[in-house]
């Protein structure tokens, strides 16, 4: 059998099998072997196969063999950090059908745009408990919303204490890797990310081995640098535009010159991953900068997949996510951030073999 055929055979027994919403096989025997290649880095936990950032998310991740998980953190009312995608909780949680909270529903201009809905800042950590989590893509990944209700919002804390308990079970040193979300916003309304993330980052003893801090805004990471915690940072990065607040655009700082600056402060950049595909050579800039490379975001859909991978016409079908990955492996990537650790690690693990 051709190795593309086979990669697929794999990829659509595991679609299969979750599609009656029963984890596919990897992730019920936790992965305990070391990475050896690109890290694999569960996407707001495992977000291909549980609504994202749940305890279940993040569960399968690790079990699936990522290396580190990814928190988005964002701050309640009473400034504790809890982890979404956005501030705005409309579409992850049951909010916007509990009348308890109806009168909650308002319009922010965030980071310059007009967002309407329910925001994290506009309720306690208490009020956030009496939440429920669900799929955010329902239309995308139609298999999670069969765990829609399950969860709920956790608190950063939560979320390394989980990871040191996965640690342990795996038998593997598994990292948290938060993002600062909005931190210009939430610094503008007093309820600034860095100094609470500092706290609880130095509250736990993280070292280098257990968080790596990432954020689109330079300037949020500088913060962070000020502190001295002795973490790697990663300057996220943009296809277009500039990082909110700032002058310098994501192409400046993705020049030779724009990487030996973050270099300065930074030890990681995460691209999109179309832009470490030829003829662009951010890849090889990076590496004479000093840097590692992260690319963001893998998924195994057809709709997130280059034209070259996908199989059939179905935007919500998964194509051949391998090839993708075996391709930027190839171009020696030093990490993935996936949706699906678990395809991720498979392909890592062919490319070793």
């Amino acid at each position: 059998m051709s190795p593309a055929p086979r990669r697929r055979s794999v990829l659509l027994a595991t679609a299969a099998v979750t599609a009656s919403a029963t984890a596919p096989a990897v992730a019920a025997t936790p992965v305990r072997h070391r990475a050896s290649g690109p890290l694999v880095i569960g996407h707001r936990g495992a977000a291909g196969w549980r609504p994202e950032h749940t305890a279940d998310a993040y569960a399968y991740a690790v079990r699936a063999g990522a290396d580190w998980i990814e928190p988005d953190l964002v701050p309640t009312k009473d400034h504790v950090l809890v982890v979404r995608h956005e501030n705005e909780i409309g579409g992850t949680t049951d909010v916007a059908g509990r009348p308890e909270f109806a009168d909650r529903r308002t319009t922010r201009t965030v980071d310059g745009r007009a967002v309407t809905g329910w925001f994290t800042e506009d309720f306690t950590l208490r009020e956030l408990r009496t939440l429920r989590t669900v799929e955010r893509l329902p239309l995308v990944r139609n298999r999670n919303t069969v765990f829609d209700g399950r969860g709920r919002v956790m608190t950063f804390q939560e979320v390394i204490d989980l990871a040191r308990r996965l640690s342990g079970e795996s038998g593997r040193r598994i990292a948290v890797f938060p993002e600062t979300k909005h931190p210009t916003y939430f610094r503008s309304i007093g309820l600034p990310l860095e100094e609470e993330l500092i706290r609880v980052i130095r509250r736990n003893r993280l070292t280098a081995r257990e968080c790596v801090v990432q954020s689109f805004e330079p300037s949020s990471l500088h913060r962070i640098a000020t502190a001295r915690l002795g973490l790697p940072l990663w300057q996220a990065l943009g296809t277009s535009g500039s990082p909110y607040g700032h002058a310098v655009t994501y192409r400046d700082m993705m020049s030779p010159a724009g990487l030996r600056e973050i270099a300065s402060y930074a030890q990681w950049i995460g691209p999109d991953k179309s832009s470490l595909v030829p003829p662009h050579t951010l890849l090889a800039d990076a590496h004479a900068a000093g840097l590692k490379v992260g690319a963001y975001t893998f998924r195994a859909e057809n709709q997130y997949l280059p034209a070259a991978h996908r199989r059939g016409a179905a935007p919500n079908d998964f194509g051949d996510a391998f090839a993708e990955y075996a391709f930027h492996y190839g171009q020696g990537v030093d990490a993935v951030v996936t949706d699906f650790p678990d395809i991720a690690v498979q392909a890592r693990e062919g490319l070793r073999r």
